[in-house]
């Protein structure tokens, strides 16, 4: 079996079926290992019901598996979303604030349902599921990617980004925003558990003022200067702010799976960084 050390790259983001993923926890370290990596984070929405499985995994296969997590928020008026690394994904407290989160989800999924129904779309939880093709696991989360792929389903739309850009997204006919808390609770919660904050794709907020406002009051160490949607340009920008606040870089592929016949972001392995970053990131949850 090869030894981590032979196995130089790391994918910090990536999703399973806990969350809004396509593949099981163990079918992700599966794709890890054979585009060579020495470690893949498991980082759901909202959720950790997908680490345990990962971790074993890791074992058989000597791929080094992040417990993580990747939790919404909101700042200024757009979604702001938050990685965890290292989280103690045992920790009861940090167990029952991402339930309360995933509780917020489900109620904006019905009004998001309700919505496409004023539209003429008859829709339900129960078909949104089986378009999943097995039974919800506990703790995992519907998200608007399920209903799209049931839109798809249904012929409502032609493609997941047909579904967001009709339906789903910000300003589009069933769009419904969520309650969410600001990144520096976020960032707080993840401290409490153990865990190192990363802001996760800057790139996609479209605001870089915003970014720093919310790097100077929320205390992340670190960003994610590599993703699968960053070009060239978004990556020497967030490298030089990452320089600037003394931040950890990260990358991750931001992969969920394939849906409609195309991987969502980015397929595992596509954005990485060395695994000394996983010392970097070891440190700075020590120091915290």
């Amino acid at each position: 079996m090869d030894k981590l050390a032979d196995r130089k790259g790391c994918d910090l983001h990536s999703h399973t079926q806990a969350s809004d993923g396509m593949n099981t926890p163990s079918e992700n370290v599966q794709l890890a290992y054979e585009r060579g990596l020495g470690a893949l984070a498991i980082t759901d929405h909202d959720t950790v019901a997908g680490i345990e499985e990962a971790l074993q995994a890791g074992e058989r296969l000597n791929i080094m598996v992040v417990p993580g997590v990747e939790i919404s928020t909101m700042a200024g008026g757009t979604d702001i979303h938050v990685l965890g690394y290292y989280v103690d994904h045992r920790d009861p407290v940090f167990l029952d604030r991402l339930a309360a989160l995933r509780r917020t989800r489900d109620t904006r999924n019905e009004k998001i349902l309700a919505k496409l129904r004023e539209l003429g779309i008859e829709l339900t939880m129960e078909e949104v599921i089986a378009v999943l093709g097995r039974p919800l696991e506990p703790d995992e989360s519907i998200g608007r990617p399920h209903i799209a792929d049931a839109l798809v389903h249904q012929g409502h739309a032609l493609d997941l980004r047909d579904a967001f850009d009709r339906y789903l997204a910000q300003g589009a006919a069933a769009y419904v925003p969520q309650p969410r808390i600001h990144p520096k609770e976020a960032c707080e919660w993840i401290r409490e558990a153990g865990g190192v904050p990363v802001l996760a794709h800057p790139g996609l907020y479209g605001d870089d003022a915003l970014a720093r406002t919310v790097i100077e009051e929320s205390g992340f160490k670190g960003i994610e200067v590599y993703h699968s949607d960053h070009g060239i340009s978004e990556e020497e920008r967030y490298l030089a702010m990452a320089e600037k606040y003394g931040f950890i870089v990260t990358a991750g592929s931001d992969y969920h799976g394939m849906r409609q016949g195309q991987v969502f972001h980015g397929d595992i392995g596509s954005r990485q960084v060395s695994t000394q970053v996983l010392d970097q990131l070891q440190q700075a949850r020590a120091r915290s």
